[in-house]
């Protein structure tokens, strides 16, 4: 029987490259797909903790059913995907999620389930979604209050990619028992004031490597480098983002590991709460301080204003990170920390916590479109830890020129505290 948590998990990987959008909102709507999975699922096991509350069950109701009705309700309600171009169905007076869940329905049947099952699953899944749902009304993912740039050295302004996307997020309603600001890093090399850390050696350092290894036409990077760049990147609408890359990652460890459906429910459950309080929490660093840090291509081209000796200004410096039409670009949001080192951290973490081991090796892939080697095909990576692929995720931002190395750093240490966090809080063993 085909695993029902892969499965929409793959079913929601596609919606994202159908409709793209920022990482927040991209890993809100994980977070919900998988808690309510998990909830449906661990209702009728009850091994572990539930996210919100064990749910009634009818005794003999399919698990697998309870899954794809609990993905089904959360993908086709509009509170999760407001005003989204659903992917369509072949038939046309069917959605792509009706399609979808009929696939799965039909899949379950054939391995012999009685439609009586089917139906108490899909009671217990559709209570779950709703469960959560209702528990997300109101979290703040809405919010479009303005952010005005600022103009003094140092501050964040945009810089071609479009307007700061959405600011607000550091403000929305944490998965996990906590404030996220608990997990907030200090300012980079400590320094109390942007003008202070501006003038320092340290920033002098920072500024110059990925001056230097960033750039699109850079002579000092490596083709390695530029290769790890590309692989991390997602960065384009059309991929699976970020997020969607871990999720992959989850799916490959998942079948290296020979997890059963119950595991995967309760693991692609950490890993998508995880990946939502992810996202506040860069996101509180980079609006909710008073730091804001301009990005490395502002930075390098305004090195005149930075009253630092040691830096000097490139009006014509781009970086490496390229759009689909071979332009350069930055994203559209303050430097620290880094959103990618912070999702990397956090999903690392939670693998290693729930593995046991931070030692297991595995290859991945990318859906950059840029990543691919001389001879076109994608490129792979292979990584003998969890924690080796999150420093590496940090780090190929600075060779893609968009992040200075302190962003990952701080990333990495805030995102590791908040997956250890995390994973001791949430679904945990029931020993009742």
């Amino acid at each position: 029987m085909t695993d029902q948590v892969i499965n929409w998990n793959n079913v929601y990987l596609q919606t994202i490259r159908l409709n793209g959008g920022a990482p927040g909102p991209i890993s809100r709507t994980g977070a919900i797909l998988h808690a309510a999975i998990y909830d449906a699922v661990n209702s009728i096991d009850q091994d572990y903790k539930p996210y919100l509350e064990i749910l009634p069950v009818k005794l003999g109701a399919s698990k697998e059913a309870a899954a794809v009705y609990a993905a089904f309700t959360v993908l086709s309600s509009d509170t999760v995907y407001p005003n989204a171009n659903f992917p369509k169905s072949k038939n046309k007076n069917q959605s792509f999620f009706d399609a979808e869940r009929e696939k799965a329905i039909h899949d379950i049947k054939s391995t012999g389930v009685s439609q009586q099952s089917i139906d108490d699953g899909k009671e217990l899944g559709i209570a779950a979604a709703k469960a959560i749902l209702k528990n997300r009304e109101g979290d703040g993912f809405d919010d479009k209050t303005d952010y005005k740039s600022g103009h003094q050295p140092g501050d964040w302004r945009p810089t071609g990619s479009g307007p700061a996307t959405t600011p607000n997020w550091g403000k929305v309603k944490p998965f996990s028992p906590t404030l996220i600001k608990k997990f907030r890093p200090t300012k980079p090399a400590g320094f109390s004031s942007k003008q202070d850390l501006l003038a320092s050696v340290e920033y002098t350092a920072q500024v110059n490597e990925v001056k230097r290894l960033g750039a699109a036409n850079s002579t000092e990077r490596t083709q390695e480098q530029t290769d790890i760049a590309l692989f991390w990147a997602n960065d384009l609408d059309g991929t699976y983002k970020p997020p969607g890359q871990l999720y992959t990652i989850t799916q490959i460890v998942s079948k290296l590991r020979c997890l059963s459906f119950s595991e995967n429910a309760r693991l692609f459950a950490l890993v998508g709460l995880g990946l939502g309080d992810a996202a506040i929490l860069a996101w509180d660093a980079k609006y909710d301080t008073d730091l804001d840090l301009w990005r490395p291509e502002t930075a390098i081209q305004r090195a005149f204003e930075d009253n630092n000796p040691g830096t000097t200004a490139d009006p014509t410096w781009r970086p490496l990170s390229p759009n689909a039409d071979g332009t350069r670009f930055s994203p559209s949001f303050p430097a620290y920390i880094s959103g990618h080192a912070t999702f990397g951290a956090v999903h690392a973490g939670i693998l290693r916590n729930f593995f046991g081991t931070d030692n297991v090796t595995f290859t991945a892939t990318s859906e950059d479109p840029s990543a691919r080697g001389n001879n076109g095909i994608r490129i792979t990576r292979t990584f003998n830890s969890f924690s080796s692929a999150a420093l590496e995720n940090g780090r190929s931002r600075v060779y893609l020129g968009v992040h200075f190395q302190w962003d990952a750093d701080a990333a990495y240490v805030s995102g590791t505290k908040l997956a250890d966090f995390l994973f001791e809080s949430l679904l945990t063993q029931n020993c009742s």
